[in-house]
């Protein structure tokens, strides 16, 4: 094989590598955006309180490596123990903002456009049960 060929091989081989670099960080930085809602009740001292719902639009993976929720930066939570097990997606969730609290949350995928669950948070003064749910509503660019 001639240096002239080698060349031409090298130089094709350098452009359909940049091409298809290019495709992946395409595909890498698109997402589904969910809109979700949220309801928490919390339990302290045997009195129930719950809370209005709220709604977030989050932007997550297409193969989700966390739960496709909103979260409180204050709260300073920390996702581990994520699984998921066909339509079941579950993990552990450990808060160490200024109400420290631990919980386990489960979500069943409705399809491939929606899901609901809960989380069960525990603390020191009680508990606080928070029903999810979402819809995928479209695609969104850096998914979190």
């Amino acid at each position: 094989m001639s240096s002239r060929s080698s060349f031409r091989i090298a130089a094709g081989a350098f452009v359909l590598l940049g091409l298809l670099s290019g495709v992946a960080a395409q595909t890498a930085g698109r997402g589904d955006l969910w809109d979700t809602t949220s309801q928490s009740s919390m339990t302290m001292g045997g009195m129930s309180m719950p809370m209005p719902p709220q709604t977030h639009k989050v932007c997550a993976l297409k193969t989700w490596t966390r739960p496709p929720v909103a979260s409180n930066r204050d709260m300073n939570c920390t996702i581990s123990d994520f699984a998921t097990a066909e339509q079941r997606v579950t993990w552990t969730s450990v808060c160490t903002g200024q109400m420290p609290m631990t919980g386990k949350g489960e979500i069943v995928r409705q399809g491939a456009d929606a899901y609901a669950g809960t989380v069960k948070y525990t603390f020191a003064e009680g508990g606080m049960t928070v029903a999810i749910s979402g819809r995928k509503v479209g695609e969104c660019d850096n998914p979190q």
